[in-house]
């Protein structure tokens, strides 16, 4: 079983649900400025213990987890316009006929 890491949460006011995990030890300061820059100013979010197999909101963790131990970091990019609508649940059958 993979050790677990703990974690930094940042999001951004630059762009909506786009949001930046690091290492809470190495934190921001490890990063690329060019990074940082297209991120856009980053604002802390939360800080949680991450494993693999740890339930995350829109993000599978072992990616996540994955995308730490390699590179550093990880960005959750916005969902796309098919994945916001998605999540929208469809009226009631017997709302159909309403108009």
């Amino acid at each position: 079983m993979s050790d677990p890491i703990q974690v930094s949460a940042y999001k951004t006011k630059k762009t909506e649900d786009l949001f930046l995990f690091v290492p809470t030890e190495a934190g921001l300061e490890s990063l690329a400025d060019e990074l940082l820059v297209m991120f856009g100013e980053p604002i802390h979010v939360i800080d949680f213990e991450l494993t693999p197999t740890r339930k995350m909101g829109r993000e599978d963790a072992a990616k996540v987890y994955e995308g730490i131990q390699k590179k550093g970091y990880y960005m959750q990019m916005p969902p796309s316009e098919k994945e916001k609508f998605s999540d929208i649940t469809p009226p009631p059958e017997h709302l159909d006929n309403i108009f």
